[in-house]
């Protein structure tokens, strides 16, 4: 019975002193958030990265403590032939992520810890020994994995439908659960059921289309699964607006529901 009680003791110990560490944690990223961006940074960001140029300055500057937080407490490792990670990969790759968290209800992507960044598209080999070029990946894990040429080409290019941090961040919100399966939590029990109906017939038009080799507004790797259609949709959603709206609406409006923001009043 004694050493029942010091376990239970022990327990309660662990319990006050996470809760503690919790609230700290919570105070600092909040006194972080509350910073805004020096001029130069601005001014970075309105060259580098449209989409933050083209909002609201009300989105601009929670984007940016966002952003700073980001910073604060993710790790960015540089790879391969990569020297460093600078302070301005770091914001232009932050500002981007937290575009995501913006006004989705998401405080942080859960168990992301740190960044790899290498220069340009990098060769893995697979458990099977199978090897392929990647631009990107979202690891479970706690990491996220970027070429740093894709992103300045995604940055630069607000309106190709192509945005490597906008895809990999979102694999991270789909894998808040710890599931790659293309459904987020959502912001409410009751968005299930028109989430999935919207999700997966706009998947399936994908898919035949992408079969009959027709274009369309989303790029065919959204055809390869579930996953990698929320990703897609998801770049689409922030960099072709009006022409995602005018071919899947809606999935534009869960999106929009989703993201708690309308990239078409931007424009």
């Amino acid at each position: 019975m004694k050493a029942f009680g010091v376990i239970i003791v022990i327990m309660v110990v662990v319990l006050l002193v996470g809760g503690v560490h919790r609230r700290m944690r919570n105070r600092r990223r909040g006194e972080v958030r509350a910073m805004l961006l020096g001029e130069e940074e601005r001014a970075l960001l309105h060259e580098k990265v449209p989409l933050y140029a083209r909002m609201p300055v009300g989105l601009q500057h929670k984007l940016e403590g966002l952003a700073q937080g980001f910073i604060h407490e993710i790790g960015f490792e540089p790879c391969g032939h990569l020297d460093e990670v600078t302070p301005e990969m770091q914001l232009i790759i932050a500002s981007q992520a937290c575009l995501l968290l913006l006004e989705s209800g998401y405080d942080h992507f859960g168990r992301l810890r740190s960044v790899l960044i290498y220069p340009d598209a990098y060769q893995v080999r697979d458990e099977m020994g199978v090897e392929s070029i990647r631009l990107g990946e979202s690891w479970r894990n706690g990491s996220v994995v970027l070429s740093w040429e894709s992103v300045r080409q995604g940055s630069r290019n607000p309106e190709d439908g192509r945005n490597v941090v906008l895809h990999e961040f979102a694999h991270q919100l789909d894998q808040f659960d710890g599931r790659a399966d293309g459904l987020p939590v959502l912001k409410s029990r009751s968005d299930y059921p028109e989430w999935t109906e919207a999700m997966s017939a706009s998947y399936q038009k994908l898919r035949t289309r992408v079969e009959r080799g027709a274009r369309t507004v989303l790029d065919d790797y959204g055809a390869t699964n579930p996953a990698e259609f929320f990703a897609v949709a998801t770049e689409t959603f922030f960099e072709k607006p009006r022409q995602l709206v005018r071919e899947h609406q809606g999935l534009y409006e869960q999106m929009k529901r989703f993201y708690g923001l309308d990239p078409l009043e931007w424009e």
